[in-house]
């Protein structure tokens, strides 16, 4: 039988159980990162190094100098607006949206 030291998946296993509930939680949310194809394609993906036109960098500055006065909006205020919560905001992040016939 491999030792630990020569079976990685073993090891992880191991290691695995030596680890918190919140921990195994936080290693299971990776593991399916990295499986998930969609995710791995994102992560991988090129730096996105489109330039930034004049109209969009005063919109930035603008943006920028707000904040500097004013405190932001947190994102659970903004999707409370729309009747939604973290978790649906998740969810949809999860479900692939149907499609819809023009004019729906």
């Amino acid at each position: 039988m491999a030792s630990v030291a020569t079976n990685p998946r073993r090891q992880a296993h191991e290691l695995i159980d030596r680890m918190a509930p919140n921990q195994v939680s936080a290693v299971v949310g990776l593991l399916e990162t990295m499986l998930d194809p969609v995710s791995f394609a994102i992560a991988n993906a090129p730096y996105d190094d489109e330039p930034v036109s004049e109209a969009e960098a005063r919109e930035i500055a603008t943006d920028r100098e707000w904040l500097k006065h004013n405190k932001g909006i947190p994102n659970e205020e903004v999707l409370a607006e729309y009747g939604l919560t973290t978790e649906d905001f998740e969810r949809m992040g999860r479900t692939p949206l149907e499609p819809t016939a023009p004019g729906q």
